[in-house]
């Protein structure tokens, strides 16, 4: 009774996070457009656009969201939306149900590598998105398998590794560091440019150290509470420094989906932390498949 109350806990957890990161994609393309512009307005659009026989203005459009592009690009926040219900309504067994999720994922991974064409290709780029990409993945698998079994725990270490990692390369500055880390940094703790960039540098040291941290068993739990508290903070940060009494909603409009989309920066962690809590470990299906690095420990059929 302790374990299925338990799994119910950590599913809900997922649920959440997969929630908040389509709900935060769902108003940034509905309210915004989606960044697919470094995949759209390119030479490789226009050859298509002759292809099709159409014009370039009959293909992209003039600006009023009359072309083709504008008015398809405009159209996917709705299956955004779609899987924002289905983290919710989402059951095992129901294929259709898991089979949304995943095309929501191949979605996030989509958008996530116009983002990294845009940064001129930079790895950073692509892996912090780790997490958002993988998000609904992991949720499928704890679906399907349980929350503590070794494919749903693995998929949400690998998300949290790439999403720190990519996060810590641009904060120790092996890629340029993105300005508004600078300015967020600033904004909020009061500091100068190069006050901003020591304590950058740190912080992206740490986004290693969690990364190296949550492969050893005695510090996981440790590494992933970290990555939880310091996944929220850096969520936090962009209404924190962009909202100002003096804009239109206070800049909610602009910067609170921001933090949103970014949830699975959070969840995932905490559901490794809570996931990995001593009294959770209880077999499934004959083996403890939530502990990596174990062998699992076959259970006796009682005679």
């Amino acid at each position: 009774m302790k374990s299925l109350s338990t799994d119910a806990h950590l599913i809900l957890c997922l649920r959440f996070g997969a929630f908040c990161c389509f709900a935060g994609w769902t108003w940034a393309h509905w309210y915004w457009e989606g960044p697919y512009g470094a995949l759209l307005w390119s030479d490789g659009t226009y050859s298509l656009a002759e292809s099709l026989g159409l014009s370039w203005d009959q293909f992209v459009g003039t600006g009023a969201d009359d072309g083709f592009v504008q008015k398809w690009v405009s159209r996917l926040f709705w299956p955004y939306a779609a899987c924002m219900v289905l983290s919710l309504s989402a059951r095992p067994k129901a294929w259709w149900h898991l089979a949304g999720l995943v095309v929501g994922s191949g979605l996030l991974a989509v958008l996530s590598y116009a983002k990294y064409v845009a940064a001129q290709y930079q790895p950073p780029m692509f892996l912090e998105h780790g997490g958002q990409m993988l998000m609904p993945i992991v949720l499928v698998l704890a679906l399907q398998f349980g929350p503590r079994h070794r494919s749903t725990i693995l998929t949400a270490c690998l998300a949290f590794v790439a999403t720190f990692a990519g996060h810590g390369s641009y904060a120790v500055d092996w890629w340029p560091t993105p300005p508004n880390f600078y300015a967020m940094t600033s904004v909020i703790l009061g500091v100068d440019y190069e006050t901003a960039k020591s304590l950058l540098l740190v912080a992206g040291m740490m986004d290693f150290v969690v990364c190296i941290g949550i492969l050893v068993p005695f510090l996981r739990r440790s590494a992933a509470l970290y990555g939880a508290v310091w996944g929220l903070l850096t969520a936090l940060a962009r209404p924190v420094a962009g909202m100002s009494w003096g804009l239109i909603y206070w800049g909610a409009d602009q910067f609170v989906h921001e933090t949103v989309l970014r949830a699975p920066h959070f969840v995932l962690p905490l559901f490794l932390f809570l996931v990995w809590r001593p009294d959770s470990y209880e077999p499934v299906h004959g083996c403890e498949p939530a502990l990596p690095g174990r062998e699992p420990e076959r259970v006796q059929a009682s005679k």
